[in-house]
């Protein structure tokens, strides 16, 4: 049996005094040791020092100060990855206030929920987003005071710019470590999203645990995240751990497709590279004639948000000479806990605990299993939110005491690796056993001919549930019934019977949320409807 609970024993120090403000720390420190003239933001022709920074969020949290907004009260920010975003999360964290990332790629009923929800006093939009906003009624928003526009201005909203020509001088509100600092609103795969109230050491934690002990970033380093700054896991690559150093982040506020990413690359040359398994995915299937992209600069290159496929990382490596470090984190834990190393990934692996966090792997009743059984993950660490904002039964589902339940189905082995086996509503019972569908997923895409699969449970003619694989094919593949049987031949090659798919249907594209996961509660309603 495996010890109950799996330390690090080098966890490192994390101290944080009891008054504290993350702005500060981020932002006005670097100019007290003497960084205020390093480049702090690279957007585009825009280089922006750290005293910039420092000077513009001073300007934007006065304006919100002009508006009315009082400490613990909420800004909604619906911006794009440019320096605005910054300036705004960071001017209303020295006020006090609490900021609010917000996903981009929401619907306009996704929207009013989030400011009802919240109670945001104010929205700082970027221009290109406000047709997700404007077919809202204002009587809708009984809570919403002000709406800022960075971009052109707009009848009946406030220009963005009025906020920078705000007073430089700002008298820092006095916050305490525990106070809340930012709401991230979870992407969940179903239901409207949750608040999570991540407070003001939360951050610190991650960047000493993880972008430090892991990564070991440095003010030499520049950080490109694929990941936008609106969920976590891009807050921390590309805000907080260079900020947390005094390095320079490269924010790009357009699409990531292949050409953009590798277009930033090489313009940019970025030494840490932060994805997701599907833009590596795409990456690798994108070419160009004669010399291949440029990726020299890159030291380290990092993927989360869901596991990465054996064969992605080996595709991704042998291509570009470029190690990928999977990981998995959480918006509740606000960064990656569990990560593998440069020098000693297992490719497949979630990798190795992270110093500062403790784990358990527990049955349905709570009982720690033994190594190489698939149980519940259980983590333990110093970033986990405080609650879910007006959520009190979620909320004493998932955090138990110091320990927050992830939701994540894991195994454990003898080395101390882990091992993803799926969300707990994703597993498969098949025959009486667990199936990971993400272990048939990824088996299925190390064939040349798939680029993407989502595997679902399905009830055959005896009301038994067995696999079923959704496939996107790789350019130049077609769909066929002698395809299909060749791929369930090759799971069957690969894997235990009993996990081949027993169907396979081929489609142009998988169900996305906008952190990169497989939507699988979406292919489990087309797989209903189409009995």
């Amino acid at each position: 049996m495996a010890t109950t609970i799996e330390r690090q024993a080098a966890a490192p120090i994390v101290s944080v005094p009891d008054r504290f403000n993350i702005a500060d720390y981020l932002v006005d420190r670097h100019l007290r040791e003497g960084r205020g003239g390093r480049t702090a933001i690279l957007c585009g022709d825009d280089a922006v020092t750290y005293a910039q920074v420092a000077e513009r969020s001073n300007r934007v949290g006065n304006g919100l100060r002009s508006l009315g907004v009082r400490r613990e009260e909420r800004v909604m920010l619906l911006l794009l990855d440019t320096p605005a975003f910054a300036y705004s999360f960071f001017g209303a964290q020295k006020i006090g206030a609490v900021p609010i990332p917000t996903n981009t790629l929401l619907k306009s009923q996704d929207y009013r929920y989030i400011l009802n929800d919240s109670r945001a006093t104010v929205a700082i939009v970027s221009q290109p987003l406000l047709p997700q906003l404007a077919p809202i009624p204002r009587d809708e928003l009984p809570y919403l005071q002000h709406l800022v526009v960075d971009g052109a201005p707009i009848a009946g909203a406030i220009s963005f710019d009025q906020l920078l020509a705000a007073e430089p001088g700002l008298e820092l509100e006095p916050t305490g470590k525990d106070d809340a600092a930012f709401w991230l609103y979870s992407a969940g795969t179903t239901g409207f999203p949750k608040g999570a109230v991540h407070l003001h050491h939360d951050i610190v934690h991650t960047a000493v645990c993880y972008a430090q002990g892991i990564l070991r970033m440095t003010a030499a380093d520049r950080t490109f995240s694929v990941a936008k700054l609106f969920f976590a896991y891009g807050l921390g690559n590309a805000l907080t751990f260079p900020f947390a150093v005094g390095a320079t982040t490269i924010l790009w506020p357009g699409p990531p497709t292949p050409p953009n990413v590798y277009g930033q690359i090489e313009q940019q040359k970025p030494t840490l590279f932060f994805s997701v398994p599907t833009n590596y995915g795409q990456l690798l299937a994108h070419k160009r004639d004669g010399a291949d992209f440029d990726l020299s600069s890159i030291r380290q290159a990092v993927s989360a948000g869901e596991a990465l496929p054996k064969a992605l990382y080996e595709r991704f490596r042998d291509r570009f000479g470029v190690e990928i470090l999977d990981g998995i984190g959480s918006t509740e834990i606000l960064h990656i806990f569990i990560s593998n190393r440069s020098g000693r990934a297992r490719p497949g692996s979630a990798g190795e605990l992270v110093p500062g966090y403790e784990a358990r792997i527990v049955d349905e009743t709570g009982h720690d299993v033994p190594d190489g059984t698939v149980g519940n993950l259980m983590i333990k660490g110093d970033s986990t939110c405080a609650y879910y904002w007006n959520k009190h039964e979620r909320t004493k589902d998932t955090i138990e005491g110091h320990w927050i339940r992830t939701g994540d189905k894991f195994s454990r082995d003898a080395d101390g690796y882990y091992w993803y086996a799926g969300r707990a509503d994703d597993m498969l019972k098949v025959g009486g056993i667990w199936v990971s569908p993400v272990e048939i997923e990824n088996t299925l895409v190390e064939h040349a001919a798939v680029q993407e699969a989502g595997v679902i449970g399905r009830r055959d003619a005896d009301d038994l549930e067995k696999p079923m694989a959704y496939v996107v094919l790789a350019a130049g593949q077609q769909p066929s019934a002698e395809l299909a049987r060749e791929l369930q031949d090759f799971v069957r090659s690969k894997i235990a019977e009993y996990k081949r798919p027993r169907w396979i249907e081929f489609v142009e594209a998988l169900p996305k949320t906008a952190t990169g996961k497989t939507q699988r509660f979406k292919l489990r309603q087309a797989a209903s409807e189409a009995v």
